[in-house]
C-alpha cells in the first residue's frame, strides 16, 4: 500500500511541476501572460508540497527519484499538450529513468 500511495503521489507531483512549468512557458515563451505565468508559479508551489507527503523522509531520495518521475511526465505531458512525438530513444530514456526511480525508492534496505 506504500508503493501504490507513493506512486499516487509521484504523479501528483509530477502533474503540478510539469504542469507548473508548462505554464510559465506559455506565458513566457508563446506570450500568454501574467495570468498563464502566475498559475505556474502556484502549481509549483503546491509541487513542493506535495513532494512533503511522500512516506519516506528523505529529502535527496525523494527529489532523486523524482527525477525519473519528471523525465518520463515531462515527455508524456509533451505528447498530450504540445503534440510531441517521441522516438524509441526518447522512450527508451524515460523507462530507464523510471527504473532508476524505481530502485531509488523502493529497493529493500535492511530496517529502511
Amino acid at each position: 500500500m506504500l508503493v501504490a500511495r507513493s506512486a499516487l503521489l509521484f504523479a501528483v507531483a509530477a502533474l503540478f511541476e510539469i504542469g507548473g512549468a508548462w505554464l510559465v512557458w506559455q506565458g513566457v515563451r508563446e506570450h500568454r501572460g501574467w495570468a498563464w505565468i502566475g498559475a505556474g508559479v502556484i502549481a509549483l508551489g503546491i509541487y513542493g508540497f506535495v513532494a512533503t507527503l511522500q512516506p519516506d523522509g528523505e529529502f535527496g531520495r525523494i527529489l532523486a527519484a523524482y527525477g525519473g518521475v519528471f523525465v518520463a511526465g515531462s515527455i508524456a505531458w509533451g505528447m498530450v499538450a504540445d503534440g510531441y512525438r517521441p522516438d524509441r530513444w526518447d522512450v527508451t530514456g524515460a523507462l530507464i529513468c523510471l527504473a532508476g526511480m524505481a530502485v531509488i525508492m523502493y529497493a529493500p534496505r535492511g530496517g529502511r
